[in-house]
């Protein structure tokens, strides 16, 4: 007889927060509410004490992308490096939290893999953060549950079935290979050495590892601005017009990225992976690249001489997929694609460096719709697909970006935002040179100093100051309330300790 068997875990209430990206030494951290974190897990803690409780750290829990790693993925290290971050005093409150909370009768605690974490994966790893938060406890370390298959965790709260997944399964950019992951966790067990050639990382790991990093060094305010997209390049070069000279490793991200498409869309595909040598790409033309606003830039400060900058423009893009141009030999001058990309960085000095960076960032944040929690954006529309019409709240994170949508049918959709400050770009503070100025000299002139940016203040369409950094550290939570169950996306203030601030709820009729 199975009537007591329940196909998945039921709570009263379960709690929801994503991408916190615990990680990188002082100075390359980008996780500053460390204290209220650690408010809002005793905070949960205390919730329905009578009842079950999940929390749920939906994807990006760590950053290992920070870490001083070798390679794209932590193996051998993997152990020694989340080590080293959970004593971290910087981090070390949240895992003391953390343990308080498995220590109490009836809390689950679940950790769901992202993209910045995908170490966790690795039984050693999971074997390491049990140890950390219940030592040989057998009770205790029954209180935590790792999902890191790709599968997401599905649980139900009251009559309402849960489905929470990071969102990098849909993305191109950051997709995780989990049947590579699972080959390092049989060569882990097994104690066999994996070659890093082995290992192939996605886009977004290598636009963070081989070109984002090392910009960061000087402008640590990159990793709070989102979306990462192809015209990303051209604000990186704008930044550092060394990067031109990495030219190829950027062209075979976005390469890597057109792959990851195409792998993507094979997940639920009953022929399997192809291999990544028959995985075809589509040329990217340098006006995406660089962005249709600043290659108008390039071309504008010529003046005259504009049709020689399209032949220049043309030559460089038909160069930009031939290895053998771009190249050059230790004993060989600058390659015909070097000596192009060469001219064309500096046109973009040309243009000048404050006016190239706002068209850049132009691009970058083209019909960005960044801070409207109702927006249909890419995660929604790809996740919201692939979840079954049985789902009745779904959870996602990884755009850093918060957002509550009534799907009709009774059915709703969260992203719980992230932990990390967001820069806040408006149109006003795009709008010309002139009001990009003050922006500019912020953010290049005085190098990008994140106590400045902190507290820098621009004026919006209207002409109210707001603040520069979004600093809105989000939740989902989902209870059982007087005969419904209510979803809820909230911002964590203050010490954390406190009642959340509700923005937006959802009673399940």
């Amino acid at each position: 007889m199975m009537t007591d068997f329940k196909e998945f875990p039921e709570y009263d209430e379960l709690h929801v927060i994503s991408d916190i990206h615990m990680g990188g030494k002082p100075g390359f951290q980008i996780l500053r509410e460390t204290g209220r974190l650690a408010g809002y897990i005793a905070w949960v803690a205390q919730q329905a004490p009578d009842g079950k409780v999940a929390l749920v750290l939906n994807g990006d829990v760590f950053d290992t992308l920070a870490e001083d790693i070798k390679g794209y993925v932590a193996i051998d290290d993997a152990v020694t490096t989340i080590h080293r971050i959970m004593k971290d005093d910087a981090f070390s409150g949240i895992w003391d939290a953390l343990a308080e909370f498995v220590a109490q009768e009836g809390r689950t605690l679940v950790f769901v893999i992202g993209n910045h974490d995908i170490e966790m994966a690795f039984p050693t790893l999971q074997n390491l953060i049990s140890w950390r938060l219940a030592g040989d406890d057998l009770v205790k370390k029954a209180r935590i549950v790792f999902s890191t298959t790709g599968a997401g965790y599905t649980c139900t709260v009251g009559d309402a079935k849960v489905y929470c997944t990071h969102g990098n399964e849909v993305d191109a950019w950051n997709y995780n290979r989990y049947e590579d992951l699972a080959k390092v966790s049989r060569r882990l067990n097994a104690d066999q050495p994996l070659d890093p050639k082995e290992w192939c990382p996605n886009a977004g790991t290598r636009m963070v590892k081989e070109v984002m990093n090392e910009i960061k060094k000087t402008y640590k305010w990159i990793d709070l601005l989102k979306p990462e997209t192809t015209a990303a390049v051209g604000t990186l070069v704008v930044l550092d017009p060394s990067q031109a000279s990495k030219i190829t490793k950027l062209l075979s991200i976005v390469g890597e990225k057109s792959k990851g498409s195409q792998q993507v869309d094979q997940r639920l595909s009953a022929e399997g992976f192809k291999p990544h040598a028959e995985l075809e790409t589509t040329p990217l033309g340098l006006e995406q690249l660089l962005g249709p606003n600043l290659t108008a830039g390039v071309r504008a400060q010529q003046g005259h001489d504009a049709e020689s900058v399209d032949d220049m423009l043309l030559n460089a893009e038909k160069n930009l997929h031939n290895p053998a141009a771009l190249v050059a030999t230790p004993e060989e001058a600058l390659g015909t694609g070097e000596l192009i990309w060469d001219r064309l960085t500096g046109w973009i000095r040309g243009v000048g460096k404050d006016e190239a960076l706002r068209r850049a960032l132009q691009d970058w944040l083209k019909n960005d719709k960044t801070f409207v929690i109702d927006d249909k954006d890419d995660t929604f529309k790809d996740v919201t697909a692939a979840a079954g019409s049985s789902i009745d709240f779904i959870v996602t994170g990884h755009t850093h970006l918060e957002r509550a949508i009534d799907m009709g049918n009774n059915r709703f959709y969260f992203n719980c935002g992230t932990w990390i400050r967001l820069l806040r770009f408006t149109d006003a503070m795009l709008k010309d040179k002139a009001s990009f100025k003050p922006v500019y000299d912020l953010l290049v002139d005085q190098q990008g100093r994140m106590e400045l940016i902190d507290d820098a203040q621009f004026p919006d369409a209207t002409g109210t100051k707001t603040s520069f950094v979004l600093n809105q550290t989000s939740a989902v939570s989902i209870k059982k309330e007087h005969g419904k169950v209510v979803g809820r996306l909230t911002h964590i203030e203050g010490d954390g300790k406190g009642q959340p601030k509700e923005i937006k709820a959802f009673a399940r009729a």
